[in-house]
């Protein structure tokens, strides 16, 4: 069996954690993607306009990393309804865990932060 090493992952990896630093380094703002998309609605006076640049540029990054790739885009094997409501689900998680996998994984564990540690450590020991 030969082992060929994920560059493409390795790579994503060190652009999420460039991106992160680069967030907290000149905005002072945590790149948690839950934080970010729940606050868009709720955000102060001047604090809205770089959430929706950061969702946008999430989005249309990944469309045109795709493209550039030649990537073709995933076909959905499941139902609309299921993905909705694992989507809402997975919401109400983030909601209850006080942050996503974005925010604690590579955040907080970047920050050394004893409760995103905890968080990582969970969810990474999960079985599913």
């Amino acid at each position: 069996m030969e082992f060929t090493f994920p560059w493409g992952s390795l790579l994503g990896g060190m652009l999420l954690g460039v991106s992160a630093t680069l967030l907290l380094l000149f905005n002072g703002k945590i790149a948690g993607i839950s934080g970010i998309v729940g606050r868009i609605y709720k955000a102060k006076t001047g604090d809205t306009s770089w959430r929706v640049l950061f969702v946008l540029g999430m989005v249309f990054g990944g469309v045109l990393s795709a493209k550039w790739l030649g990537i073709a885009p995933a076909e959905m094997v499941v139902s609309t309804p299921l993905v909705i409501v694992s989507g809402l689900l997975v919401g109400i998680g983030t909601k209850l865990g006080n942050g996503c996998t974005s925010g604690h994984g590579i955040c907080g564990m970047g920050r050394l932060s004893k409760r995103s540690i905890a968080a990582t450590m969970t969810f990474m020991a999960l079985p599913w």
